[in-house]
């Protein structure tokens, strides 16, 4: 595999096992943990001028931070989204700025394009020739996208919630779609009976490969030089599997420990009410979350009832000084049309979570007047553009 001259390898982050990328593909070989790529920061030649004079064209700019060169890279020009300023939903939050993260402008749609550009990548450089997961849609798209730019192939397990537009795109791209009854846990365990029926399928799955997160985490680098190298007081979040959460809190880290921020965002993970073990969990003061037996939320996108890196995820919020908050669905989906009828930006109603935890977080006066707030649209609103009309056509509009 090529990789860049920083990158020392993975670091499991359950037993602090090291681990060869070259031999190492997914879990941590020593307790089956999450495993992260690691950096000699020492090696890592970055400032503000360096970056400056580079095109804002990919997340592949910052790519002394990243395991794999651009030139490597399996890539479509992800990355480099607006962060767009809001000032009417500013006003109304309470707060000095509220900017939007757009990620509905990568190429599939979603952020998940960070996280497969960097894991397809790693894939191909360990020779794989089929991938394979499960997703609620979104990240089963982009996967067949990058496959196939990559010449590969895909089997993608869906529930059959996941929207239309997923769903067609998954073939469109070349996938090989399996639309499984029930949710995300049903999709898993399917995908889990495929994978281990195919010794040569290359898994992947959220966290199972170490390189979806790490492509993620370049949101805030970008987010950071798009406020001119100020980290915002607050980011709020969408969380389900929480993997661009805990992305962006690593990257928080590296930007302050490099110089080029000198201050961590406070995180918020927001939940919907209807799936919210990250939100029970911080209430409740533990490390890990407890399961949700019956998810019941609108938000296929986050309804993801037993997160499997919760003690990351809530080690991340607890640390930068951030939490956790839930919305009922009627207020999620009333935060996506606020910000379409206010802001004329999309979101998809899963990514309006991050919106309506704001508000809530503002009803209860998180709030002192000055911040500068950062909410994360995951994907773009026309991806479920049925569900927001059809809330507005049942109250009558």
């Amino acid at each position: 595999m090529e990789t860049t001259a920083a990158f020392t390898g993975l670091e499991c982050v359950d037993c602090g096992a090291t681990a060869d990328a070259d031999a190492e593909s997914h879990r941590c070989p020593d307790c089956g943990g999450i495993l992260d790529p690691s950096y000699d920061y020492d090696a890592v030649d970055l400032d503000h001028d360096v970056l400056g004079a580079r095109p804002f064209d990919s997340l592949w700019r910052y790519e002394e931070l990243l395991p794999f060169s651009r030139e490597s890279a399996v890539t479509m020009d992800e990355g480099a989204t607006p962060l767009v300023e809001c000032p009417t939903l500013a006003d109304e939050l309470g707060v000095g700025r509220l900017l939007i993260k757009d990620e509905g402008r990568n190429p599939t749609g979603t952020f998940k394009d960070r996280g497969q550009t960097v894991a397809v990548t790693a894939a191909d450089g360990h020779g794989a020739s089929e991938v394979a997961l499960a997703s609620a849609g979104n990240a089963g798209q982009a996967a067949a996208a990058y496959a196939g730019r990559a010449g590969m192939e895909s089997h993608v397990y869906v529930p059959s919630r996941s929207g239309f537009t997923n769903k067609a795109m998954i073939n469109v791209h070349g996938g090989d779609m399996n639309v499984v009854g029930g949710r995300i846990g049903e999709a898993v365990a399917a995908f889990e009976e495929g994978l281990a029926e195919h010794d040569d399928w290359y898994s992947l799955q959220t966290f199972a490969t170490p390189y979806r997160h790490e492509g993620k985490k370049t949101m805030f680098y970008e987010i950071a030089e798009q406020l001119e190298w100020e980290s915002p007081d607050v980011i709020s979040y969408p969380t389900g599997g929480g993997v661009g959460l805990v992305g962006m809190y690593k990257a928080a880290r590296e930007f302050e420990r490099l110089g080029l921020t000198d201050a961590v965002p406070s995180f918020y993970a927001a939940q919907a009410s209807g799936c919210a073990p990250i939100v029970d969990a911080f209430e409740d003061g533990r490390d890990v979350h407890e399961p949700v037996e019956h998810p019941d939320t609108i938000c296929g996108g986050i309804e993801i009832p037993d997160p499997g890196a919760s003690p990351w995820i809530l080690e991340a919020i607890r640390e930068s000084d951030g939490g956790a908050v839930a919305t009922d669905d009627p207020e999620i989906l009333e935060a996506a049309i606020a910000v379409a009828k206010r802001e004329g930006l999309e979101m998809a109603p899963t990514c309006a979570a991050a919106v309506s935890g704001l508000f809530e977080l503002a009803d209860r006066g998180a709030f002192d007047g000055d911040e500068t707030v950062v909410a994360v649209n995951t994907g773009t609103g026309n991806k479920e553009a049925d569900v927001l009309r059809s809330h507005l056509m049942s109250k009558g509009v």
